[in-house]
């Protein structure tokens, strides 16, 4: 870009441009040198020429120096005229400054001679300023008491109070001390004072208790549980995850106020589980739901429950703005917490701290004690609402069913009767320790925990606003001002104390917790009709150490009946000012009687009462706690230590596990040692498979496994025990089993049956046996059908082996047959329900036994019992099995020795079939209804294998047998098939192959020698050689039996 081209050359002049860039930039240069152009022009060779040039270029720049003058000849000028202009303006004000200099300085001689003078009016317009402003002010104050008065009927009691402290501060000023007409106004707001500080306690009271308009309860604590509010209550917090204290931590700022922490929206006490949660809905809308109500009770929606930050709460809308209301308009706390916050910032403005305190400290204790009495009261009203509106049918209460939880077996009591109407008369021997409402599970459990949950719940909300509020006082009681009203003079009865407590009127966190334990251990101890006892020396020990905490003891709260409660030390006992005592003395001491030593009329509402009902309290009490040390503060937390949790647990501990054992173990000696504890009855003549249905166990054991279903209910209410209680089941099994093995022995000892089965080698081949598939114990691996076969072959064998069977070495007596199987099936319903019951054990009992010395865990010695029991129902019924079978070998032994040479047609069995028939058939229906048809089968399932094999073994010992003796024998088992198919779920295909083939075997011995070879030769394999023999050696008269015929035999054999 050339140095030219920011000229300004007209469009029909171009040719200057080109003409301008043909010229050296060298002629351009700011400081131009000509020697060198000179220099150059001299020694060139045509120097006419070079002139020539540089007079063309010369001419050129003129004419475009001509065309830049004439483009900005106008600009020139104009410019040359405004300086002209400003330079005539700026003469002309020089001369007017100098003028007014002048005529100023003739006004300063002119006001300095009547200086004095203007003096005078200026202070006398002051005066008479001063003086109408007085009487403004005068006029002013003489409407504050209406004022105020008006503000505190609208609940501006912030408003109020400052408007109040202004007065205040107007009526000490120098010139209105000695007004004489604001004496009355003196002595009005001094009495609007004491109603200020009456109304501000009143609502702040109502509001600790949620009985207020901005409570975060939605209804009143007298409404009834069962009725559903409308809309939802703004929740307590109880769950929350953060400790409730941070609420008012944050209180604890750099300013006058104390409220920087509210600007930081650090803490919701919206409980997520109840739905409380707080929205941005604006001030309106929560104006319009607190109007809505005209009871004084304030019902409004969670979602309506929080206001916008930025805008005031309604109880401040009349109050003038400064750090507190800013802080409390930025602050994002519920709104019933921020209504605490401006009420004890009320109280401290007023220098009414320790009054406050010490009467809420008062008033505490018959307040808590008026509303457990109100819940128990809405609760009796609700029971009987309940009561007119449901059918008077359903009258099955004292017959109920109790469940364990998780578990699906019906606990009976002892006038129970089953769905077919026959009484369960097992029951009886229970002798259940507890009524059917005090049982686990029971109607009284049900209520008491009812009751107690509601009436705790309400606690943990009250105890939510005492730790607002008193965090709130401790934190201003570290500011040693709380007790001087501010902007006024301090009162020498007002005087600050270094103890915080002094200060706040005896009135710390601490002191509700502990009263309001022990209102709730009270109620408890007139739940469970605690005696003196109760109070146990570790109790005491409690008391003793808590007790050095308080100032002194009320006499007052001494019980009547002698029992020392945990914590009845610390009521409205603390010292305070002079002040307070005679607010106290004004009217609210007065209020509320000595209520503390009354009752709570809890039996009106719980069907029953008494120490049982610790199982049902506990878990309310756990969870009670658990919401009171997440609302402490740190320094605190240690104040539950030593609260109602311990004296409960020390009370189960101590009182209750001890008289549950006790109880109970006399329950379980009254079930096994009774004579009919172990007596069959049977009310059907089938069996059925539900205790419901019939199902005949015997008493004394379903009288166990009925009260081991309760004391393990006990253990589901109470996990943190269940340990305990787990090992009385065991010692109750334990000593049941022992039982059960007495009557076992009683009915087996020194009879044969009992012997064999003790017996390594036939324990073994009955383990082996198919039929042993159906015992209560796994006996052991599956068997093919050839080793099932075999070793029932081989047992009987044994069996036939052993030597002449007496009548003596079997049990004669069907009684106890019967006992055996009645004790057989009842041992295997306890063990299925042991085993149900270890599952069900809870999870603290296994971990505590996991940890303890002993690593086994409940449930698995739980199953351990179930072991024992089954092994013991499995002995029963081999020893039945066995019995069955040696009472067949010991009819049909009189088979051997002798000669069946009839004369005549069999019409009727012998006599030993006769009588072991009707001895299966009078067993079977002996035993029909207390064992199931596939156990009736294992029983005598193994009747026909051994009396087959006991027939044809019978005949080696014969000395003959004519054809009419073949058809006795073959009439024999022709009756004891009759009488085995009579027996349902008998394998009847299995007894009519058993007695066909030995009706086969001796049906043999009517054909000819040579016939029966033939028969051999063909059918080698259906008997036995040495069975083919003892063909051959009987005497069959009329049969030809050559001397040969063993040798032939073996030779058709061997082939």
């Amino acid at each position: 870009m050339g140095i030219f081209d920011g000229l300004p050359v007209p469009s029909d002049k171009t040719y200057l441009r080109e003409e301008l860039a043909r010229i050296d930039e060298s002629w351009a240069v700011p400081r131009f040198d000509s020697l060198p152009h000179v220099v150059h022009i001299i020694t060139s060779k045509d120097r006419e020429a070079d002139i020539l040039l540089l007079r063309e270029q010369s001419d050129v720049v003129e004419e475009v120096v001509d065309e830049v003058v004439h483009a900005y000849h106008g600009g020139f000028n104009k410019a040359i005229q405004n300086y002209s202009q400003i330079l005539r303006l700026f003469s002309e004000s020089t001369d007017k400054i100098g003028d007014l200099k002048h005529e100023l300085g003739e006004a300063k001689k002119s006001l300095g001679t009547r200086n004095k003078q203007l003096h005078q009016l200026w202070y006398r317009s002051v005066t008479l300023r001063h003086i109408i402003s007085l009487l403004d002010q005068i006029e002013g104050i003489a409407k504050v008491p209406s004022r105020i008065e008006k503000l505190i009927a609208d609940k501006q009691f912030y408003a109020a109070i400052q408007v109040y402290l202004q007065s205040s501060l107007m009526l000490e000023r120098e010139g209105l001390q000695t007004v004489g007409a604001l004496q009355d106004v003196r002595s009005e707001l001094a009495k609007l004072r004491g109603a200020l500080f009456f109304k501000i306690l009143d609502d702040l009271h109502a509001h600790l208790y949620n009985r207020g308009e901005y409570s975060s309860v939605a209804s009143s604590i007298y409404e009834r549980d069962d009725e559903v509010p409308t809309t939802t209550a703004v929740a307590a917090s109880r769950m929350s995850s953060q400790p409730l204290s941070r609420r008012t931590r944050t209180l604890k700022g750099d300013s006058q106020f104390g409220v920087r922490g509210l600007t930081n929206g650090s803490h919701r006490t919206g409980s997520t589980e109840e739905g409380s949660s707080f929205d941005g809905h604006d001030e309106e809308d929560s104006v319009e739901h607190d109007e809505a109500t005209g009871d004084g009770q304030t019902i409004r929606n969670g979602t309506d429950s929080k206001l916008l930050s930025y805008q005031l709460p309604p109880w401040l809308s009349d109050s003038s703005p400064d750090e507190f209301i800013e802080a409390v308009r930025k602050s994002d706390d519920p709104l019933h917490v921020k209504y605490l916050q401006t009420l004890v910032q009320c109280l401290c403005m007023l220098g009414k701290v320790a009054a406050a305190g010490a009467i809420i400290c008062q008033r505490l204790r018959p307040t808590i004690h008026e509303i457990i009495i109100s819940k128990i009261k809405a609760h009796m009203e609700t029971k009987n609402l309940s009561k007119s509106a449901c059918s008077q049918g359903d009258r099955t209460g004292a017959a109920g069913l109790h469940f364990i939880k998780g578990q699906s077996e019906a606990y009976r009591l002892s006038k129970d009767k089953p769905q077919n109407g026959i009484s369960n008369s097992g029951t009886h021997l229970a002798v259940s320790p507890v009524s059917p409402l005090m049982a686990p599970g029971g109607k009284a459990q049900a209520a008491a925990k009812d009751l107690l949950d509601s009436i705790l719940d309400t606690i943990v909300k009250i105890f939510e606003n005492h730790v607002v509020v008193g965090e709130l006082l401790e934190f201003r009681a570290s500011q040693h001002d709380i007790n001087t009203p501010k902007s006024l003079p301090t009162d020498v009865n007002w005087n600050p104390d270094s103890d915080a407590s002094q200060a706040t009127g005896g009135y710390t966190i601490s002191f509700p917790l502990t009263v309001l334990q022990s209102e709730c251990q009270q109620l408890i101890c007139e739940i469970l009709r605690a005696t003196p006892e109760a109070a146990s020396a570790d109790t005491a020990a409690q008391t003793a150490k808590l007790s050095k905490k308080a100032p002194k003891k009320d006499k007052r709260d001494a019980p009547e009946d002698g029992v020392t409660f945990t914590f009845r030390f610390t009521d409205a006992t603390v010292s305070i000012s002079n002040q307070g005592a005679d607010l106290i003395r004004q009217g609210w001491g007065k209020r509320a009687p000595n209520s503390s030593q009354e009752g709570y009329g809890s039996a009106a509402v719980l069907p029953e009462q008494g120490i049982y009902l610790a199982a049902s309290i506990y878990r309310p009490v756990l969870q009670f706690t658990d919401k009171i040390t997440s609302m402490l503060p740190k320094k605190h937390s240690q104040l539950v230590n030593d609260g109602l949790l311990t004296f409960t647990e020390n009370f189960v501990k101590d009182h209750l596990l001890p008289t549950m054992f006790v109880d109970y173990r006399k329950g379980v000696q009254q079930a096994i040692s009774s004579a009919a504890a172990f007596r069959p009855r049977a009310h059907t003549t089938t069996y059925t498979p539900t205790v419901e249905k019939g199902r005949p166990i015997l008493q004394g054991l379903l009288a166990i496994d009925l009260l081991a279903k309760e004391v393990l209910g006990w253990a589901q209410a109470m996990p943190k025990f269940a340990t305990d209680l787990v090992k009385y089941v065991q010692t109750f099994l334990e000593r049941t089993f022992e039982r059960c093995r007495t009557s076992y022995m009683e009915a087996v000892l020194e009879k044969l049956s009992y012997r064999l089965i003790g017996r390594h080698d036939i324990e073994r081949l009955m383990r082996l046996d198919a039929a042993s598939a159906c015992l209560p114990s796994q006996l052991g691996h599956s068997v093919s059908h050839s080793e099932a076969v075999g070793s029932e072959v081989e047992l009987t064998e044994l069996f036939l082996s052993l030597p002449s069977i007496k009548q003596d070495n079997l049990i004669r007596d069907d009684n106890k047959l019967i006992l055996l199987a009645s004790l057989s099936d009842s041992l295997e319903y306890v063990a299925d329900s042991i085993e149900r019951l270890g599952q069900a054990v809870p999870r603290a009992a296994s971990q505590a036994e996991g940890n303890s010395r002993n690593q086994a865990t409940s449930p698995r010695n739980l199953a351990s019992f179930a072991d024992e029991y089954r092994k013991l129902a499995t002995d029963c019924l081999k020893v039945l099995r066995v019995e069955m079978q040696l009472e067949t070998v010991f009819h049909l032994q009189e088979m051997t020795n002798r000669e069946y040479l009839e004369d005549e047609d069999a019409e009727e069995p012998d006599d030993f079939v006769i009588s072991l028939t009707s001895q299966i058939t009078r067993r079977d229906e002996g035993m029909a209804p207390f064992i199931s048809g596939e156990k009736r089968n294992y029983v005598f399932g193994g009747i026909c294998g051994t009396a087959a094999n006991a027939s044809i073994k019978a005949l080696a010992d014969m000395r003959s047998i004519n054809l009419f003796g073949v058809q006795q024998i073959c009439r024999n088992t022709i009756a004891l098939e009759q009488a085995m198919a009579a027996i349902p779920y008998v394998d009847g295909e299995s007894v009519q192959q058993n007695l066909d083939r030995v009706r086969t075997y001796y049906e043999l011995l009517n054909m000819p020698f040579e016939a029966l070879l033939a028969f051999i030769a063909e059918h080698d394999q259906m008997f036995t050689p040495t069975e083919y023999s003892n063909l051959l050696k009987v005497n069959v008269p009329g049969r030809d039996t050559p001397p040969d015929a063993q040798i032939r035999l073996s030779e058709i054999l061997s082939h």
